[in-house]
């Protein structure tokens, strides 16, 4: 498919015949998709596990495997081409810290204590406790801090 795209479109550039390729691709996948629902064949249904019977001897779920063995469609590339080009360090970093405040698991009131240690925290330091930080401690208040910001968020959501 690479090389007819290339004697087709010898005008563009590299990243462009890949485009053009996968978007074959993709129709190509798609038509045959179609035929397969109008005509209901269901020659899928029967193929070969061999390998993933002999994958299973090593995972315990093969769905939590992370391999990329053919093209699929992305519907998602445009947006990914434009959020890596405008997304900073600062940005991925701010996004990184939101997950981990969605992944804590603490009590109101151990939230409250970590958070007076943070206060005492920015107060010698000058600064306040990052969820980034090597420093576990250092962690663990930012950690009460994000918890106790987002119960505010959520109270102020569900008034």
């Amino acid at each position: 498919m690479g090389k007819i795209v290339q004697s087709k479109f010898p005008e563009l550039d590299a990243e462009d015949q890949e485009a053009v390729r996968q978007h074959a691709v993709a129709a190509l996948n798609f038509t045959q998709q179609a035929k397969k629902a109008l005509l209901g064949d269901d020659t899928e249904a029967q193929a070969n596990t061999a390998f993933v019977t002999g994958v299973r001897q090593f995972a315990m779920n093969v769905r939590d495997l992370d391999i990329d063995l053919i093209d699929r469609i992305n519907p998602f590339s445009e947006a990914y081409a434009i959020l890596a080009k405008t997304m900073s360090e600062e940005s991925l970093k701010q996004v990184a810290a939101v997950i981990e405040a969605k992944k804590i698991k603490l009590t109101p009131e151990e939230a409250r204590d970590l958070a007076k240690r943070a206060l005492k925290f920015k107060q010698e330091r000058g600064v306040l406790p990052s969820l980034t930080s090597s420093d576990a401690w250092e962690k663990k208040m930012a950690e009460g801090v994000a918890f106790l910001a987002r119960m505010k968020q959520e109270a102020m959501n569900a008034q």
